[in-house]
């Protein structure tokens, strides 16, 4: 394993715009992925296997519900920290960061938006602790980016709620203690149900033969006739607008991360271009290798400011939807074209385990379509400017 050399790249000096807390909350995550990520993660990659250890560390950084309260057990910190901790987290490996996306944005989220104070003291101290690690079913087999025609359902037995259906291509789901889980009622009515490892009939077979995402755990959440208590409905928010207000926090988390992925791939291109000598000089002093490099640090700055405005937005509570779906978009294509530039520079070592590029590189062509695809968050803010949806 070569160390970790990363210096990240600030062309535009945004960390003037940075408070004391978002540094310091950056640099404590930087430093614990040199630490116990960046070691360990391409022999884990490798080997298409989770590394648990990790969980432990991932909760003392604060990294499993970073803006939820204190009083949850939370960090309590602002949105810019939170997605500077993704951003640095990601920079380690999508995966891990993926880990932490589902945990905050998708388990913890809704919870403390849409349940009840009860649910809140039940779930959320051990999420963010880490003791208790949950997955969110939303996805099923036969409908991704169109969720609202799930399958999955409900029905009132009188004292508890009888669950039936599938999820897939779920984050955690192998090991989750807790799933929040989206199904239909009745009447039709999407409500989210918080489903507990052990309920009979509850079981999350594992995916298996990944390409991209080999250091995250994925799999299925199954529901054979799950008795559910009535008390785990979560009871403040139904409709498809609950799941899809989980993927807005989810997608801003994303859009910073990608940006981690970015700058891993330019710091590795930027120092190998130094070190590496053809035709008697180091490639970095050709024009078309001084062209990818430009490009790059040019596009990450570019995210680097959509990022720190989406992320002011946030904190004053008026990003919308449609702008959270346009950094997501831009910054995780942006992120795959560096990827891919930067493999070029390093020529048939940019596909080795010594380098993270081609991890990162297959990483992102998972992150491009999970949380809304990159054609659905083009197709978003086409309907935002012109008011009339493509997509229906």
């Amino acid at each position: 394993m070569r160390p970790d050399l990363f210096e990240a790249p600030d062309y535009y000096l945004l960390d003037e715009l940075l408070t004391e807390e978002h540094k310091l909350v950056r640099d404590a995550t930087r430093d614990w992925v040199k630490r116990d990520v960046s070691p360990i993660i391409e022999d884990y990659a490798q080997k298409a296997a989770f590394p648990t250890q990790i969980v432990k560390g991932l909760a003392e950084i604060g990294a499993f519900g970073p803006y939820i309260p204190t009083e949850y057990g939370g960090a309590g910190l602002d949105q810019i920290s939170y997605g500077l901790m993704m951003q640095e987290i990601e920079r380690g490996d999508s995966g891990v960061r993926s880990t932490c996306s589902v945990q905050s944005s998708l388990v913890m989220y809704p919870i403390y938006a849409y349940g009840n104070e009860e649910q809140r003291q039940k779930y959320l101290p051990k999420l963010a602790s880490g003791e208790w690690l949950g997955s969110f079913g939303l996805t099923e087999p036969n409908f991704g980016s169109n969720p609202g025609g799930m399958v999955t359902n409900f029905k009132d037995m009188g004292d508890h709620y009888l669950l039936n259906g599938a999820k897939m291509w779920i984050s955690n789901a192998p090991f989750c203690d807790v799933a929040v889980v989206w199904a239909k009622n009745e009447e039709g009515r999407i409500h989210g149900l918080i489903v507990e490892r052990g309920m009979e009939g509850f079981t999350t077979p594992e995916t298996h033969n990944k390409w991209s995402l080999r250091a995250s755990a994925t799999g299925e959440l199954v529901f054979d006739n799950v008795k559910v208590p009535k008390e785990n409905l979560l009871p403040n928010k139904s409709g498809l607008g609950a799941p899809l207000g989980c993927l807005d926090s989810a997608r801003y988390g994303i859009a910073w991360g990608a940006i981690g992925a970015a700058m891993d791939c330019y710091d590795t291109a930027l120092r190998y271009s130094k070190e590496r000598v053809q035709f008697d000089k180091p490639i970095g002093g050709f024009q078309l290798q001084q062209k990818k490099l430009a490009e790059m640090i040019t596009e990450i700055t570019k995210a680097q400011l959509l990022t720190f405005r989406l992320g002011q937005l946030k904190n004053e509570g008026r990003a919308t939807t449609a702008q959270i779906s346009m950094a997501k978009r831009n910054n995780v294509d942006m992120a795959l074209t560096i990827a891919r530039d930067a493999r070029q520079m390093l020529g048939g070592m940019g596909i080795t385990g010594d380098y993270p590029i081609m991890r990162h590189m297959m990483n992102l062509e998972s992150v491009v379509t999970y949380e809304g695809t990159h054609d659905i968050h083009l197709l978003i803010t086409g309907m935002d400017v012109t008011g009339i949806p493509a997509f229906k």
